[in-house]
């Protein structure tokens, strides 16, 4: 049996190995080594629904911390009443933006999925963000309400104040007391009398915009992608290919168990995680944040078999002596993403399973709804963000935009039908990052003659925080904002708990007397708390190009 197993696992990898072959192209375009998938023409709930007979008693949500859980029809029933209410009650039209401030819960899924059955469009906001961050966000979806729970609610008021706005505010009122002043999310839901023929109204098709995530691109400033129906449908047909597919079917007597920590405010969490995952089938472990005690105690009592983590995580369970084989009995999968991951981290997490898993890495962003690359289940390439997946095609090219071959440094570019819409209103920042047809990742990468990619560094300015992206441009122009400052920069600088910490450089106006206290404390408040400044130091004069471009790379060396 065991000799079995071996052959079998040498003739899969050598049937790989066969395919990738053929996957660079006469003209350098690196294809997938799959088979391309036909992207049905769909909505993502058309998508989400289509095979709920299959599962409908099954648990599809389940708080990790209280327990409290949906069925898969019961996920249908409250997300369609939740739509109905919206049209109804709120007047919300075709292609209205609602903006989400929510951390993971149960509900999450059935607010995201009752708003694009309104026919509205999703933004999310991410729910430890300051009133400041919050009132750009919104201002800049053009939302029409606002929905979020308890703990929220002094934020999203006092960022509503600030932008002179009065929209109706939602609150997830399931285990609190609704606050003064919001509408219950739970008398919406259980409202099971309410006409739901206004549904009916919703013209809504697979080119139309579902999604508005946040992501600061290639120039380290929050912009709106847009990403329609079709590039979520297409980027979860394209985890379905079966060498990459990181999970077992749903069955009747199967039925596999992910934990959804990652918030589901970002791309990887809200459509790998919890819409992919949703629309096979699979129960999902919700966790409002990555606290110790409960990420272990989710381990221990839903026994996982799918966990998608981000670095620092990896590292936690790796070096924590509570954890145990006994929290991964059933692990199968594994697959890391976010940011780069040592491959020390990954050996010694790897080292505390006592059994066969698949443990791969994968490469996305945001603009591509978000996976780009995985790893196949059968490599052992862990240095490797993987190969393209299906319909997706790559690119490197040089700084002039030269195509360049194999094992070649350059910039990453990405074709395929998961490729977002563009940016909401922004045609300077789509001229830029559109070239050809093709999409400019901002990364540096190469690719070797089988098809398996590393990213090597990072063009875009952005600094890693806990795999948390955070925009220097935008701790800049905070900093600006004081009255004592002339000018700043702020780069990230290594740290041992975080791997990035930003760190701002800081030009004071003349005859101005403040301490670099005064600055953190200034921008700090302002901010998330993975955003806040670690160190300041103050300089007479920023360095920079001719064209006025700051020299960060200078700057990082002081």
């Amino acid at each position: 049996m065991l000799l079995t197993r071996v052959l079998s696992k040498v003739i899969e990898k050598r049937v790989f190995s066969i395919k990738m072959k053929h996957i660079w192209t006469v003209d350098k375009i690196v294809r997938s080594p799959f088979d391309d998938i036909v992207v049905p023409e769909v909505t993502i709930t058309e998508y989400m629904w289509k095979n709920l007979d299959r599962w409908s008693d099954k648990t599809a949500l389940v708080c990790g911390v209280t327990d409290r859980k949906y069925s898969y029809l019961q996920l249908y029933k409250q997300s369609q009443i939740f739509g109905a209410s919206l049209r109804k009650k709120f007047k919300i039209r075709d292609g209205d933006v609602v903006c989400m401030m929510l951390p993971n819960s149960p509900e999450f899924p059935i607010v995201m999925l009752g708003i694009l059955t309104a026919g509205g469009i999703v933004a999310t906001i991410n729910p430890v963000y300051t009133a400041y961050e919050t009132q750009k966000q919104i201002i800049s979806s053009d939302a029409k309400l606002i929905i979020t729970d308890a703990g929220n609610i002094v934020t999203v008021k006092e960022a509503l104040k600030q932008s002179k706005l009065n929209l109706p505010v939602i609150a997830i009122d399931i285990e609190k007391d609704r606050p003064e002043e919001t509408v219950s999310f739970k008398e919406l839901i259980n409202d099971t009398h309410l006409d739901k023929d206004v549904l009916k109204e919703v013209k809504r098709s697979a080119q139309d915009v579902s999604l508005l995530l946040f992501s600061s691109g290639t120039t380290g400033l929050p912009k709106a992608v847009e990403l329609t129906h079709r590039n979520i449908v297409a980027n979860c047909e394209q985890q379905n290919e079966k060498q990459i597919q990181k999970c077992n079917d749903t069955t009747a007597t199967n039925q596999d168990i992910a934990l959804a920590y990652l918030p589901m405010f970002h791309s990887y969490g809200i459509s790998v995680v919890t819409l992919h995952k949703l629309t096979a089938g699979l129960k999902l472990v919700t966790l409002p944040k990555f606290q110790p005690d409960t990420f272990v105690n989710a381990l221990k009592i839903h026994k996982i078999s799918t966990m998608f983590l981000a670095p620092p995580t990896v590292l936690f369970l790796a070096s924590n002596p509570e954890v145990n084989a006994k929290h991964f009995q059933k692990l199968q999968y594994v697959i890391v993403g976010a940011a780069p991951l040592p491959l020390a981290d990954a050996e010694r997490f790897m080292s505390k399973v006592d059994h066969e898993m698949h443990f791969n890495q994968g490469y996305g962003m945001t603009e591509a709804s978000p996976l780009v690359t995985i790893t196949p289940n059968n490599s052992k390439n862990y240095s490797a963000v993987g190969v393209a997946i299906p319909n997706c095609e790559l690119r490197i090219v040089d700084s002039n935009m030269n195509i360049m071959g194999p094992n070649e440094l350059g910039e990453l570019l990405i074709k395929g039908p998961n490729v977002m819409k563009g940016y909401k209103n922004n045609p300077k920042a789509n001229a830029d990052v559109f070239v050809d047809g093709w999409m400019r990742s901002g990364d540096l990468a190469k690719i070797d003659e089988d098809g398996f990619v590393t990213v090597a560094d990072r063009l875009k300015e952005l600094i890693k925080v806990n795999a948390y992206q955070v925009p220097p441009a935008e701790l800049e122009g905070i900093i600006r904002e004081h009255p004592s400052v002339f000018d700043a920069a702020v780069v990230g600088i290594p740290d041992e708990k975080t791997g990035e910490k930003p760190k701002a450089f800081v030009v004071l106006n003349n005859g101005a007397k403040i301490s670099n206290k005064d600055i953190m404390e200034y921008v700090n408040e302002r901010v998330a708390p993975y955003k806040r400044l670690k160190e300041v130091q103050f300089l007479d004069l920023i360095p920079k190009n001719a064209s006025g471009k700051i020299l960060r790379r200078v700057l990082a060396g002081q």
